[in-house]
């Protein structure tokens, strides 16, 4: 393997410790089994995913206004390497194109989101301003049709080619003036202008999407956003930003959901649901009761914190002890997390048709006390817990995830609140590699393992109905930039056109979806073998193809693509060991 394409790194055989600065459920049976096979329900629906901001481009094309994401990526230094979302995948400008490819991998769904300054530039539909003589409405604050008319495009082509639309409303895209303006989801203002925008989708495209999904995993939005700032809006409210996000973003869901209960619901007859993303929490020593408590308030604080209000009416309890207690340490005279009234708590329970279920990984979990006091309480030190990664679970992309397929069995059991329909909307895994590679047999293992881990979930009884592999393409990946890649198609950033090229995964997670499943063991077998003879002599293609992409630009020099200067170098180390074994 060349030096500069070296993905993984060795580890040492050792629990590697990572503090957290960063219904019945039997805690002490965890049966991973050996590999299944099975076919999936008659029925099952197969699909892939992507995001607005991620893969759209166009940040200020056709009138669509900005959002907090195209700001925020603006300011240096906040994205690796200054990347943005400006052009990305080019997809506004692609629809027949990336439909193409999810018939070539015979999707039954394509998830993706409607980016909300796109079809209303500055979050609000109309503003009336009274004066003396009359009303005068912003000229900024309206519909943008150009907006509408590329989703009607989108869902329209979809439908042609039999594919079903599930479409996200919010998926972190705010309208910039609705943070700078009102403070974003701080404001509870926040509500109604979402209710207004989801109102808008259901009118314009609610006759042909009949899945709807209301917030993409709201705990990052709430975490990242509002409490460490590594993404959008980026402030730094430690120890009650999060909560007041997310108590806003649970409400501004509850109403989107009995808007349409009451105003589409009849006439329409789709869904409604939520995504909610969150990683397994392991207890290190299952036969220790405090090391069970900390890896349950783990998920509590994860998972349990958006589903557990939705589904019953208000916080999980282990939230409400733990961040009250620490409150009153500090001398607060109330919780730094909010509370819902009666009435509230009747809205808000019940309000999902389906729960929506984003998952890339796991930790293990131990107990750890932090002291609560002016100033130094977070999300993180309330919970009173460490977080540990094994180095010998496979890790060859992002930094946080690692492959631990029986976790996700794990969540899928934990996750029976009223024993719900269940979609799971997110799961991939990333690599970070300097050369193209389209041999991803990495991402093959972890869709055959965590796909296998679902269809034992659903042998144990949880009913899960969908499957949605993140992602369709590499895009953009939020304070990472490019520098990450999630998806079954590559997309060759370094060229304007932004061409994709199928890596060997998509093969793979074909004939999953041919076979519903795993048939036996011969024919799964088969499948990588098949699956990276193609992808070879795509890679040699791949890798001279960007010379010529390059020379299409209005330029007179052609620079050499990172992976021809990784041949060139290469060949010179090899060069200087033959001269020096000589």
């Amino acid at each position: 393997m060349l030096p500069c394409c070296a993905v993984r790194t060795c580890h040492v055989l050792v629990l590697v410790l990572c503090l957290s600065a960063a219904e019945d459920f039997d805690w002490t049976k965890n049966d991973r089994g050996s590999f299944y096979y099975g076919t999936f329900p008659a029925g099952f629906s197969w699909g892939a995913g992507s995001s607005a901001y991620q893969t759209e481009g166009a940040w200020d094309q056709d009138g669509k206004g900005l959002s907090i994401w195209d700001v925020f990526s603006h300011r240096k230094g906040k994205i690796l390497q200054n990347d943005t979302g400006d052009s990305s995948c080019q997809g506004y400008y692609k629809i027949k194109e990336d439909i193409s490819l999810m018939k070539e991998l015979k999707l039954d769904h394509y998830r993706f989101s409607i980016s909300w300054p796109r079809i209303m530039p500055t979050g609000i539909k109309v503003r009336q301003q009274k004066n003396k003589h009359t009303l005068s409405i912003a000229p900024t604050d309206h519909v943008n049709e150009k907006g509408i008319k590329y989703y009607d495009e989108l869902i329209d082509n979809l439908l042609e080619n039999k594919i079903t639309p599930i479409a996200t409303l919010y998926h972190w895209d705010l309208p910039q003036v609705l943070q700078e303006k009102y403070g974003g989801w701080q404001n509870i203002s926040m509500v109604n202008y979402f209710n207004e925008f989801a109102n808008l989708c259901f009118e314009r495209f609610g006759n042909r999407v009949k899945y709807w999904i209301t917030l993409n995993n709201p705990w990052s939005v709430a975490v990242e956003g509002y409490e460490t700032g590594e993404h959008a809006p980026g402030l730094k409210l430690r120890g009650t930003g999060a909560y007041r996000a997310a108590h806003h973003m649970i409400k501004a869901h509850a109403k989107v959901w009995h808007t349409y209960d009451t105003k589409w619901r009849g006439q329409q007859k789709g869904l409604v649901g939520i995504s909610l993303s969150g990683d397994w929490g392991e207890p290190v020593d299952i036969s220790n009761q405090k090391d069970i408590e900390a890896a349950e308030r783990y998920v509590q604080f994860y998972i349990g914190w958006f589903a557990t209000p939705i589904f019953h009416g208000d916080y999980p309890q282990v939230m409400k002890d733990f961040i009250g207690r620490k409150s009153a340490q500090q001398g607060l005279g109330t919780s730094r997390l909010p509370t819902f009234s009666s009435q509230e708590k009747s809205y808000v329970k019940g309000t999902c048709d389906f729960l929506g279920i984003g998952h890339f990984t796991t930790r293990y979990i131990t107990q750890k006390n932090y002291q609560s006091g002016h100033g130094s309480s977070s999300y993180f030190t309330d919970r009173d817990l460490a977080e540990l990664v094994d180095p010998r679970w496979p890790d060859p992309g992002s930094e946080w995830l690692y492959s631990v397929p029986w976790g996700f069995r794990r969540l899928l059991n934990f996750a029976q609140y009223r024993n719900p329909m269940i979609y799971v909307t997110e799961n991939g895994v990333s690599e970070k590699i300097t050369c193209t590679e389209l041999c991803d047999d990495w991402r093959i293992q972890y869709y055959k393992d965590y796909t296998n881990e679902m269809l034992k979930a659903i042998k144990d009884g949880v009913n899960v109905r969908g499957y949605t592999a993140w992602s369709l393409l590499d895009k953009f990946e939020w304070d990472e930039g490019y520098s990450e890649r999630f998806g079954l198609y590559y997309v060759d950033f370094r060229n304007k056109n932004k061409p994709r090229y199928p890596k060997a995964s998509v093969q793979y997670y074909k004939r999953i979806i041919s076979s519903n499943g795993f048939p036996n063991q011969r024919e799964v077998e088969n499948w990588k073998r098949k699956a990276t003879e193609t992808c070879s002599s795509s890679n040699q293609l791949l890798a001279a193809d960007p010379l010529t992409s390059h020379m299409e630009m209005v330029t007179e020099v052609v620079v050499p693509t990172v992976c021809t200067l990784c041949i060139l170098l290469s060949a010179v180390f090899l060069m200087f060991l033959l001269r020096r074994h000589n």
